[in-house]
């Protein structure tokens, strides 16, 4: 059973090295000038430009929203943005959801990634009371796939030339993990 008062408020969730915060309009410097890097566009498939004015919206309505979790990485020795995270498209009838993950430049390629993932997972199966999370990843993506291998997500689908990017077609990939199968 889901526990609805666990999505009315995004938590701080703390690992070793990051920890997840309530993505706010502070960071909404940081979350565009992600946006501006071609590697992370293309990594997400984000052919939209946004403005500043829209990123710094979306950052401040955040806390509105009673359905997703919204979450800036953040480096605990530092307090750098190394990223953002989500938690959405909640089922609350299937007890699934989805979830996507976009770290900057510096923190990739580190563990980062698995460590935010894993901290996600945790409230996701043992707060929030989920049994599957899903995401999907461009098949070029191999450093993100294991990543998420890692974690305990399995391929459970393929969605043929999905993402049209510079005149070549890719393949995007659905992945997912259930409360029992999650690698700690």
């Amino acid at each position: 059973m889901i526990d609805h008062s666990a999505l009315a408020t995004t938590p701080t969730l703390t690992g070793e090295r990051i920890r997840l915060v309530p993505l706010q309009a502070r960071h909404a410097r940081d979350v565009y000038q992600s946006l501006q890097d071609p590697v992370s566009r293309r990594l997400t498939g984000t052919h939209t430009t946004f403005t500043f004015d829209q990123i710094e919206r979306f950052c401040a309505s955040r806390d509105e929203q009673d359905d997703r979790l919204d979450f800036a990485i953040e480096d605990i020795a530092t307090g750098t943005y190394a990223g953002g995270m989500a938690l959405n498209g909640i089922d609350v009838h299937n007890e699934s959801g989805g979830f996507r993950v976009d770290l900057v430049e510096d923190y990739r390629g580190q563990g980062h990634g698995p460590e935010a993932i894993r901290l996600m997972l945790a409230y996701a199966f043992d707060v929030i009371g989920l049994h599957r999370v899903r995401l999907e990843v461009f098949d070029f993506n191999e450093h993100a796939m294991r990543a998420y291998q890692k974690c305990g997500f399995v391929l459970e689908g393929r969605e043929r030339e999905a993402l049209m990017w510079e005149g070549q077609r890719y393949d995007m990939l659905i992945m997912a993990v259930l409360k029992g199968d999650v690698v700690w």
